[in-house]
């Protein structure tokens, strides 16, 4: 049986960071642990190119942009959706969830999902580097190892 798996290699990644301003007190942290990550697993900042996108609904077009530019290895969404007291938390979060999903498979780059959707502003925070971990560190590993899957299929 021939088994393929991933590593965590970033040496030589090209990486594009999708960030939303919307709640950047919990965001910047995401996009702290996801470059710390990258260069903890041999890649470089350097290699990395950030865009600022405005909150969560618009981030799918800029990830749609940097995919089909061919400059990235992977993309990796990050922001935070916090819920509040109307529908809009469902909507922002659920298109950007459609959109990211739809573009990674139409243009076959790997699309990391870093965008906090949470009940509370505790919640994001337990999530962007306190109790919970840092989410953006967790797809950003994620990113790394998705290249590597598909640079042996």
């Amino acid at each position: 049986m021939e088994m393929i798996q991933g590593n965590l290699n970033a040496e030589g990644m090209k990486l594009g960071f999708v960030v939303t301003r919307w709640n950047s007190f919990v965001v910047d942290h995401l996009v702290k642990g996801s470059i710390e990550v990258v260069e903890r697993h041999g890649g470089s900042a350097d290699n990395i190119t950030q865009v600022i996108v405005p909150g969560a609904f618009e981030v799918p077009l800029a990830v749609e942009k940097m995919a089909a530019s061919g400059k990235y290895d992977a993309i990796v969404a990050l922001g935070a959706v916090i819920q509040g007291g109307t529908p809009h938390f469902d909507y922002v979060a659920g298109e950007a969830t459609k959109g990211i999903s739809s573009v990674m498979l139409k243009y076959g780059v790997p699309v990391a999902f870093g965008i906090l959707t949470v009940n509370s502003i505790e919640q994001a925070i337990e999530r962007s580097g306190t109790k919970m971990g840092n989410k953006g560190e967790e797809a950003t590993v994620s990113a790394i190892e998705m290249v590597n899957v598909l640079k042996q299929l």
